[in-house]
């Protein structure tokens, strides 16, 4: 598998994985037309797409959700909580669209993948991270999360990598601009991943996932340095084994490549 970041943070996340015959979006925050463009310049291939994986309904992950299965002509797939309120609430056209709802814990196929849900805790309907398997491979993609329980752990255990959240620099939020009330949501345990928080999962992972992309950086409340030290710190000894790639809200590019290769 090929995990290729073609966005991530507040302004809009997506991500292409490509597998041997055929290949899944997950979220769709950026425009169509945008994420045409993303995936042309990165090598990515919009007649594999099989189906779009979504997390949760917030904007910056369905932006270009509708418009972009209707061009793609492919099922979106997402749990009965986010699929609800981006129907009731989220679409820009009332033309069909191919709905699938999956359960937390549940397999699924999709396309040549086998795509495992599993619960996140964020302030959404219905949220929720993916495992994908494919022709041997295992990704995870844990972002937007408040914590990381003990079942997420186990799952993302087993996989050979993950995309996992490192959204914030506490010292950064608590002494930035934000309201109190948005630096709470932020920190609770329905709000977004921290450094520390994203270094500890990466600690407990140990040697047994070897490529990390970490994902859904503040703009305003972190940086790439901060990110990747903490990441470093939380790897130990295990770090110069590893593939640690931080990703941007501008993706990859021929010159800058955030992709993992499993």
């Amino acid at each position: 598998m090929r995990c290729t970041i073609l966005a991530s943070g507040s302004k809009g996340n997506c991500t292409y994985v490509a597998g041997s015959n055929g290949s899944l979006l997950i979220d769709a925050g950026l425009s169509a037309k945008e994420t045409f463009v993303r995936m042309t310049k990165t090598g990515c291939d919009p007649d594999r797409v099989a189906a779009i994986l979504v997390t949760h309904e917030h904007g910056d992950h369905i932006r270009g959700l509708d418009v972009l299965a209707r061009k793609l002509s492919c099922p979106v797939y997402g749990t009965q909580g986010t699929l609800a309120e981006f129907l009731s609430h989220r679409r820009t056209s009332d033309r069909p669209l191919q709905i699938q709802a999956c359960q937390y814990d549940t397999a699924f196929s999709a396309g040549e993948f086998r795509v495992l849900p599993f619960a996140t805790s964020h302030d959404a309907a219905e949220p929720c991270g993916f495992v994908l398997q494919e022709n041997g491979s295992k990704i995870g993609y844990c972002t937007d999360t408040g914590i990381v329980t003990s079942h997420m752990l186990d799952l993302l255990r087993h996989c050979d990598g993950v995309v996992l959240e490192s959204n914030h620099c506490p010292e950064m939020l608590a002494n930035g601009p934000y309201p109190e009330s948005l630096k709470r949501r932020i920190r609770s345990n329905r709000g977004h991943l921290s450094n520390p928080a994203a270094a500890r999962v990466l600690q407990t992972l140990g040697k047994d996932v070897t490529q990390v992309v970490l994902s859904h950086l503040s703009e305003i409340n972190n940086t790439p340095e901060r990110a990747r030290a903490s990441a470093r710190d939380g790897m130990g000894l295990f770090f110069e084994e590893k593939t640690l790639i931080v990703a941007s809200q501008e993706g990859s590019s021929p010159d800058s490549p955030q992709e993992i290769l499993l």
